[in-house]
């Protein structure tokens, strides 16, 4: 049995709801645009190595098979990988499907975590 896909209209929806669960638990992350991902809090990274680099403190993005979700830095994201049994984590990415697959929740405190870390980052 092959499952219904989800809308675009649907996926619109959720990455909007999670846009208002960022700014709501995220007040101090600055929105912004980064290579069409929506993105929030400005960070600027600089190695050891002297490479330096932009990227973000939270960022959102619908891909045609699931949502991305990055909560930055370091390993914010695996730490709550018990508690999002069905969202493939990486090491600051979580992908799932729908938003009825994760506990909103988990994802409002790992937002609060990398909204925590600017400024330690």
């Amino acid at each position: 049995m092959t499952r219904p896909k989800q809308s675009a209209a649907s996926r619109s929806a959720e990455i909007e709801a999670l846009d208002e669960l960022i700014r709501a638990n995220a007040p101090n992350l600055e929105p912004f645009e980064m290579r069409g991902i929506r993105a929030f809090g400005r960070w600027r990274y600089k190695y050891t190595s002297g490479r330096e680099g932009d990227w973000f403190h939270v960022g959102l993005a619908g891909n045609k098979h699931y949502i991305s979700l990055y909560v930055c830095p370091g390993n914010i994201a695996e730490q709550y990988r018990t508690k999002l049994p069905k969202a493939d984590i990486g090491k600051s990415c979580i992908r799932f499907k729908r938003l009825a697959d994760v506990d909103l929740d988990v994802i409002a405190a790992m937002i609060r975590d990398a909204a925590a870390a600017v400024g330690s980052a």
